[in-house]
């Protein structure tokens, strides 16, 4: 079986930055661990905005400048770098929430290769893991997909618990709880 891991927006933004939490900082070390013993084909999501992301429909409901492309904030947490250095990986930016351009790179390894597995870590479970999860699920409904819960953080403890619970719902593996 080929293996797939997703590391979902692993930005300094989200770990530490304007929209750091104790919790993504506390994944880190899973996340990192994960990045380190997998061997198999990697995406690293990359949310990227630009300057005029305020006035973005997004930027309207969520009014925090963040992930702005060449910024500090916008790049990989320098531990996941590290970890992702001497891997196979391949960096996807995305202007929203879900992606279908790695919807894309996967159905180009989807056409060569039939077993395969995806799991997805990273920030925040309940906006862009959830939305990419879904994503893969409605186009890869025959692949298992999994979900590393330790190795994910929402934007509250409580919304991190209801996502992995919707994402059960959808038929996602959640791993790690």
């Amino acid at each position: 079986m080929k293996n797939i891991l997703i590391v979902v927006d692993m930005q300094n933004d989200f770990v530490d930055g304007s929209l750091g939490s104790d919790e993504a900082v506390s994944i880190l070390n899973n996340a990192v661990e994960k990045i380190a013993n997998f061997d198999g084909k990697i995406f690293a999501t990359l949310d990227t905005h630009d300057e005029n992301y305020l006035n973005t429909l997004e930027g309207q409901n969520l009014p925090v400048e963040h992930c702005i492309k060449g910024t500090y904030g916008w790049k990989l947490n320098k531990q996941i770098f590290n970890a992702l250095s001497n891997k196979d990986y391949i960096l996807v930016e995305k202007p929203t929430f879900g992606s279908m351009d790695l919807i894309n790179h996967i159905s180009n390894i989807l056409d060569i290769e039939t077993d395969i597995s995806i799991e997805l870590i990273g920030l925040c479970t309940d906006i862009c893991v959830i939305s990419n999860a879904l994503l893969l699920k409605a186009n890869f409904y025959e692949t298992p997909i999994y979900v590393d819960a330790s190795a994910c953080a929402g934007t509250t403890h409580k919304s991190h618990q209801d996502a992995l619970n919707s994402m059960k719902s959808c038929q996602i593996n959640i791993i790690n709880e």
